[in-house]
């Protein structure tokens, strides 16, 4: 992590590495703002097999991944946008999501888009709160 105007740039080898021109997320002085997490396995960067469940297993566990090395966490995630290939796959989605956000789930925006990266069924992203007393 380093400082560029005001901003720490996060990166962790725990989650897929930018396959564009971005960070995996940016830490302000009180918010973690996490770029669009797919299921991608971060050691192979392939897609997770197993459908939408478990690509939204995977792009949990790597925005998890992604907010500790920012010295946040899930509990500290105040919205989430997700998008999904195909709003059919919602309650499947959801159900997983639901074992990452068990209580006092933060806000969020479900979208249907026509395509993802790397024909990926789900993406998420997330603001979190930045906890102060896990890092500097």
């Amino acid at each position: 992590m380093y400082t560029t105007e005001g901003k720490k740039i996060v990166s962790t080898e725990k989650a897929p590495k930018a396959i564009g021109p971005y960070s995996q997320a940016i830490r302000t002085e009180n918010l973690v703002f996490t770029a669009g997490q797919v299921g991608l396995d971060p050691d192979t960067m392939e897609l997770v097999e197993g459908g939408v469940a478990a690509q939204t297993r995977q792009v949990l566990t790597n925005l998890q991944h992604v907010l500790e090395s920012a010295d946040s966490s899930l509990k500290f995630v105040v919205k989430t946008t997700v998008f999904l290939q195909d709003l059919g796959d919602f309650a499947k989605m959801n159900a997983v999501y639901a074992e990452f956000f068990p209580e006092n789930p933060p806000a969020r925006s479900t979208v249907q888009v026509a395509g993802l990266p790397k024909g990926a069924l789900v993406e998420i992203e997330c603001v979190a709160l930045y906890n102060p007393a896990r890092g500097d």
